[in-house]
This record gives structure tokens, C-alpha cells and sequence, in this order.
């Protein structure tokens, strides 16, 4: 036989480009579903024939080249879904599907805690690989995420494209209710739940239920005690910021009203005003469900609320009723005569934390053991 005859088993070489056909994914993309099945079906024969006569040919890996074939063919049903949104791998705790099994395992992780990936600098562990890949930029410096308006750089891509919409003004996030926007997800979630009248963070002191995890932190400090904003000017510490701001305008700011009763001069006439009611006693804010009068507007309001807001919670004892769980649990000391608060100074016990605080102050002031100070007697005036 010579060479080139089908007789000959020496014969020319073939390469498996010679009898693969191959499709780049714009090209695939085009292809309807009957013929990509007709693909697939061509191929595989292809594969096979190839695979059966594979020893004969020992100058050519056809089982290297069929695997390589085989993962391209992979590759592309794989990007299909991106399409046609299959998502194949489903989580069987929680029913959550995905389309890439590297995702549906990074997800399993979730549910049983593991973390693989450990970070040989500070011992962290991850449950994603790319996770730890970006962690490690806390140890090396590198921000490879760099604004092209101001140069600010950043270590994660999700910090740089939120940073973005500050120069851009972008509101991605808008609520379907009302219509209004904002720049972080996080921002429309929180709003969310004004519609909804959810309040998920709670305090676990007095009861009151919050929106927003910040507001709890705020209200904590009526119980804590904690008076983070100090004026520089004098010396006096607030539990807010904004009054911290009101105060500290008041050093600039002339005071030419002056309440003649007390000595006490404010601003603006409006706020002298409201205090001389507390010489006069004025109570101008009445409540027309029970006719109990306020000094102030926003005790007047905070009252008001009492009547709309349901009392489901009774205490046993006495009939009273409370919105929340918590405040009975508070009003129970009475009954019981808990006091659950207990100065380490002198030993006195408390039932609220409020009394305990303002206790507490006392030292603060007069380093004195008060459980030592004898009171003097009441002085009658004729």
C-alpha cells in the first residue's frame, strides 16, 4: 500500500482540529436549540470514533484533545444558563438554587460553618476563597480600586462602587412603594420598614423597639449613662449630638433675653418664652382623651402616643396595662421588690437604671460614701 491510502494505517496525520468544529460564543448564541442538540450529537460521535481508534495513532493524544473538546462544550452549556437562568444546583436546607456549582458549594458553607480558607497572618478563616483573597489586602496595603475623579483608592470593589455614586449622585435602590431612592441597599432596607412598622432592634432595658441598629445605640445611652460629645468651650458633656451642636453655638451667640425670675438669658425669645413656664407653671399642651396637661410640646406628643398605642401586656397585680413585654417586666419590681441595680460604691440597691444612674453621679461628684452622710432634720418656717 502506499502512503495516503485508507488501506494504510501510516497514514498522513489528522489533528482533531481537522474534524472538531468549534463556535465562539457570540457564534453560539445565534444557534437555535434543535441545532446546538445536532451539535452536541455530531461531536460526541466525533469523540468517540476518535477515542475508539485512538491507540492506532500513538503520534497524536486524541484522549487530551477529546477532554480539552469536551470542557469547551462544558464551558459553553455552562455559559448558556446565563440566558436561559437554569440554575440546576439547589440548596436542600434552605431551597436556594444557583447556576455554577462553585457557587452552590461556596453557599452550602453557610448552613454548615465551615471556613477553609484560613489567613496565615491573623489566623482568620473564610468560607470563600476570594474572600480571603480580599482580606489579605488589609495586611499587604494593596488597594487596587482607584477613583479617577479624586485618587481615593480602595481595598474592596464593593466600597469603590458605592464610593462612585458620591461623585455620580446615582440612587440605584428604590423603594416601590414610595418612590424614593438611595445610594446603598442597606440605606433602602432600613427605610423599608417604615412601611412595613417593623422594629427589629429592641432594648433589652426598658422594652422600646427601633428601626435602625445606630437609633438603639443612641437610646442605650440613657441607660448607660454615656455622654459621648463634651464641649471644649466649658466642659459640658451631652448624650446627643445635636444639642451638643445647639450648645455650642450659645458661646458665640448673644443672649439678650433674659428670664428676670432666675437670671437665665437665652438667644431667642421663643426659648425664654418656654422656660418662664417654669415659674408660672403653665401647662398649655392638654390632652383632650384625658385632660392631663404638659409644659412642653414634645411631652405633650410623647404622651398622646400612649392612647393610640396598644396595651396587650397586664400586670396580674394590679390591672395596669403596658405596650410592651419589657415595661411590665419593669413594673413587676414593684410588686416583687427586686432592685437589680446595686452601687459597688456604697451597696445601694435600685429598681430602675435610671435612679441607679443618677445615684451614680452622686459619687461622681461627692467622693463621699453617701450611706455615711447623715440627713440633717427638716426645718419648719413659721
Amino acid at each position: 500500500m502506499t502512503q495516503g491510502d485508507p488501506g494504510n494505517l501510516e497514514m498522513d496525520s489528522v489533528a482533531i482540529e481537522d474534524v472538531a468544529v468549534n463556535f465562539t460564543p457570540e457564534e453560539w448564541a445565534l444557534l437555535d436549540p434543535s441545532q446546538k442538540k445536532l451539535y452536541r450529537d455530531v461531536m460526541r460521535e466525533t469523540f468517540r470514533n476518535l477515542a475508539s481508534v485512538g491507540k492506532k495513532w500513538e503520534d497524536h493524544d486524541i484522549e487530551d484533545s477529546y477532554k480539552k473538546q469536551r470542557r469547551k462544550l462544558s464551558s459553553f452549556r455552562i455559559h448558556e444558563r446565563i440566558h436561559t437562568g437554569e440554575k440546576p444546583y439547589e440548596c436542600k436546607e434552605c431551597g436556594k438554587a444557583f447556576s455554577y456549582y462553585s457557587s452552590f458549594q461556596s453557599h452550602e458553607r453557610i448552613h454548615t460553618g465551615e471556613k477553609p480558607y484560613e489567613c496565615k497572618e491573623c489566623g482568620k478563616a473564610f468560607s470563600r476563597h476570594q474572600t480571603l483573597k480580599i482580606h489579605m489586602r488589609m495586611h499587604t496595603g494593596e488597594k487596587p480600586y482607584e477613583c479617577k475623579e479624586c485618587g481615593k483608592a480602595y481595598r474592596c470593589y464593593l466600597s469603590f462602587q458605592i464610593h462612585k455614586r458620591s461623585h455620580t449622585e446615582e440612587k440605584p435602590y428604590e423603594c416601590k412603594q414610595c418612590g424614593k431612592a438611595y445610594k446603598h441597599y442597606s440605606s433602602l432596607e432600613a427605610h423599608k420598614r417604615i412601611h412595613t412598622g417593623e422594629k427589629p432592634y429592641e432594648c433589652k432595658e426598658c422594652g422600646k423597639a427601633f428601626f435602625h441598629n445606630q437609633t438603639l445605640k443612641i437610646h442605650l445611652r440613657l441607660h448607660t449613662g454615656e455622654k459621648p460629645y463634651e464641649c471644649k468651650h466649658c466642659g459640658k458633656a451631652f448624650r446627643y449630638y445635636f444639642p451638643f451642636q445647639k450648645h455650642e453655638r450659645s458661646h458665640f451667640v448673644e443672649k439678650s433675653y433674659e428670664c428676670k425670675q432666675c437670671g437665665k438669658a437665652y438667644s431667642d425669645y421663643g426659648s425664654l418664652r418656654t422656660h418662664k413656664r417654669i415659674h408660672t407653671e403653665a401647662k398649655p399642651y392638654e390632652c383632650k382623651q384625658c385632660g392631663k396637661a404638659f409644659r412642653y410640646s414634645f411631652s405633650f406628643q410623647k404622651h398622646e402616643r400612649s392612647h393610640t398605642v396598644g396595651k396587650s401586656h397586664e400586670c396580674k397585680e394590679c390591672g395596669k396595662a403596658f405596650s410592651r413585654h419589657q415595661t411590665l417586666k419593669v413594673h413587676m419590681r414593684l410588686h416583687t421588690g427586686e432592685k437589680p441595680y446595686e452601687c459597688k460604691q456604697c451597696g445601694k440597691s435600685f429598681r430602675y437604671s435610671s435612679s441607679f444612674r443618677i445615684h451614680e453621679r452622686g459619687h461622681e461628684r461627692n467622693p463621699v460614701n453617701v450611706s455615711h452622710v447623715v440627713k440633717p432634720t427638716a426645718i419648719t418656717v413659721p
